[in-house]
């Protein structure tokens, strides 16, 4: 059994369909919690810098070393920190741009064209209109700090923002970053890195080919790859490339795949066997089971990410975006070209080259290629993605020093300001349209992955509710699993608040964990011959621990129920290929858990109570509307 996460839960004004991955929801909650607490370390910085300046510096100026014998890798706390603890930033970056290309919604490759499009045209407007305005200055090499967008600021400030925007705009939004992110990687290795070691950076590729030769070989040995990867990071800090692009390539390395129930199966019987025998030797075989049962790409997210972004990325604000501010750094600084170049570049030219490419694509594809999601979203979109700061400090660091470092840090620091108060403002405009048109202005018409592989048939499935509902709920179920019950009420009191959703009720028992809910599912199919399987599955549910033969068939007296040929039904398994049919199903849409739900053909991953379930239906049943 399974009890969801958050993954649809919209409240008030929102509207959209649900996201597409429990765990990239987890990725976007994390981002949204850390930019609170990055917000405060920049804030600290700046404090830190402005009243002790000589101690700020004094102390990200020490130097830490770490040698073997004669070898060794010597830098000060901030290059620790902007090459080294990055890495595993970039590294969870990556491990997301992965999960999405595998389990998300460019699992449809032609999805990530329009993405991939805006977020080079995102990165090349910026980047032109900062050459423009450096044009003749020695700060023009500073073009790079204009171009990325930050994925933890950009992604807290949506959710600060909170239903204003569809959850959709995450998915493209943080597409977009992982683009930005990439370029940016290759910008710093090839424009910013000086006197390249040539065999240091062939051992790096080399160590690279190992870990794709092992990762191959299914080696799921964690410390195997560290390893490899610490060999690797060395290799290209030792060759004058920036070594953070190791953690991206490393993340985009590693598989994302749902848990199979065969996989979930074994784990069931590997813990039984150490609960019937509680051994060191079982105790690890039935942790490296339940391992194995999740991809390597989840137990890294769940692993890292908390890591990288309460601290890492934090850690990294606190070393890079102290300022010492007086009258004189404010007043050459919006005259300077550095800080009006990176200030317009991300303010006017991310909007302009994220929604001008958008707009473009799609009239170019005749609406093949369209945005998730509306165009006013995809305008608030474009002006969120105005928000740059790690990756934008990074190449600054590299590009300047003195007082045009400090420029440069104003200008990206005004460009996180300005581009959320411009984002705030569209919100504004689009909550004031009237509900048909903000509905598509948020949630526009581009057609929504189908994650139900086998459609609902009104001749074959159980349906409660009217046949032509907009709104079609189907939850994958299992009599004894105790969240299924709890679930049950929840159903039943949304399906009186909205008469116009069609529920659907499909057996996924789970033996393994649940050694009576297959003769549960027979019994409600062999009362479904009968006329009565809803009486039955809610008389089932309301006494799930009653599931026994006899009591199955003092269940059917209760209802009335013709007890002989019931008893007939049980005792041949006469619904047991109908059963094995909504398994098989279940199978098909990578459903291995109970209760799972389907609102509309999309997966809900988030909570199954009243609020979260409500919130998905009001969401399907908007768009259902503006489709019709």
């Amino acid at each position: 059994m399974t009890q969801p996460t958050s993954d649809e839960g919209l409240s008030g004004q929102s509207l959209d369909e649900g996201g597409a991955r429990t765990a990239r929801w987890a990725f976007i909650r994390t981002e949204s919690g850390s930019a609170t607490v990055l917000l405060a370390a920049t804030l600290i910085a700046l404090a830190w810098a402005n009243i002790g300046a000589d101690s700020y510096e004094s102390l990200w100026h020490t130097h830490l070393s770490v040698r073997l014998g004669d070898s060794g890798v010597s830098l000060d706390l901030r290059e620790w920190v902007n090459s080294g603890l990055m890495t595993l930033f970039f590294f969870v970056v990556g491990l997301e741009a992965r999960r999405e290309f595998d389990m998300g919604e460019l699992r449809e490759r032609r999805r990530l064209t329009l993405p991939l499009l805006a977020g080079l045209s995102g990165m090349a407007v910026p980047v032109l209109i900062y050459l423009v305005i450096n044009a003749g200055e020695s700060s023009v090499h500073g073009w790079g700090a204009a171009m990325s967008t930050d994925t933890a600021f950009a992604l807290g400030m949506l959710a600060l923002l909170g239903s204003r925007f569809p959850r959709r705009l995450h998915t493209f939004i943080l597409t977009v970053a992982v683009v930005d992110d990439f370029v940016a990687l290759v910008v710093i290795a090839v424009a910013y890195s000086d006197h390249i070691d040539v065999p240091a950076l062939l051992v790096a590729l080399a160590m690279l080919a190992v870990i794709v030769l092992v990762r191959t070989a299914k080696v799921r040995r964690g410390s195997a790859y560290g390893v490899l990867g610490v060999i690797t990071w060395v290799a290209v800090l030792k060759s004058g490339v920036d070594p953070v692009v190791v953690g991206l390539v490393m993340g985009l390395l590693t598989f994302a795949y749902p848990a199979s129930r065969a996989e979930l199966e074994r784990a069931t019987g590997l813990f039984r066997s150490f609960r019937e025998q509680p051994t060191p030797e079982l105790e690890r075989t039935a942790r490296l089971g339940m391992a194995a049962a999740l991809s390597p790409n989840e137990r890294l997210q769940r692993m890292y990410h908390p890591w990288t972004s309460y601290v890492i990325v934090p850690l990294f604000a606190l070393a890079n975006a102290g300022i010492t501010l007086d009258a004189g750094l404010i007043s050459r600084a919006f005259t300077s070209p550095v800080t009006l170049g990176i200030l317009l570049g991300y303010v006017v030219g991310k909007p302009v080259g994220i929604i001008g490419t958008a707009a473009l694509t799609t009239r170019l594809s005749r609406g093949r290629l369209r945005p998730p999601v509306g165009w006013g979203a995809v305008v608030g979109g474009g002006a969120i993605a105005g928000v740059g700061f790690t990756v934008s400090l990074l190449i600054a660091t590299l590009a300047f020093e003195g007082e045009r470092l400090d420029e440069a840090k104003v200008g990206v620091l005004s460009a996180v300001v300005c581009s959320f108060v411009v984002t705030w403002l569209v919100s504004l405009v689009i909550a004031a349209m009237p509900r048909p048109a903000r509905s598509r202005a948020l949630l526009g018409t581009a057609q929504s992955l189908i994650d139900l592989a086998a459609p609902v048939d009104p001749e074959r499935d159980h349906i409660r509710g009217p046949i032509d509902a907009p709104v079609t709920l189907v939850e994958y179920g299992d009599f004894e699993c105790p969240y299924c019950g709890l679930a049950e009420p929840v159903v039943r009191e949304l399906l009186t608040d909205f008469g116009d959703v069609r529920y659907v009720w499909r057996h996924l028992p789970l033996p393994d964990v649940h050694p009576r809910a297959r003769l549960a599912a027979i019994a409600a199919e062999a009362a479904a011959e009968q006329g009565a399987f809803w009486e039955m599955l809610d008389h089932l549910l309301e006494n799930q621990d009653a599931l026994k033969f006899g009591d199955l068939v003092a269940h059917a007296q209760t209802l009335g129920l013709d007890v002989e040929e019931f008893r007939i039904a049980l005792r041949t398994h006469r619904g047991a290929d109908r059963v094995a049919e909504d398994e098989e199903s279940a199978d098909l849409s990578g459903v291995s858990g109970t209760p799972t739900f389907f609102v509309n053909g999309r997966r809900h991953h988030g909570p199954y109570d009243i609020g979260g379930l409500t919130a998905a239906v009001h969401a399907a049943k908007e768009r259902a509307l503006m489709d019709r």
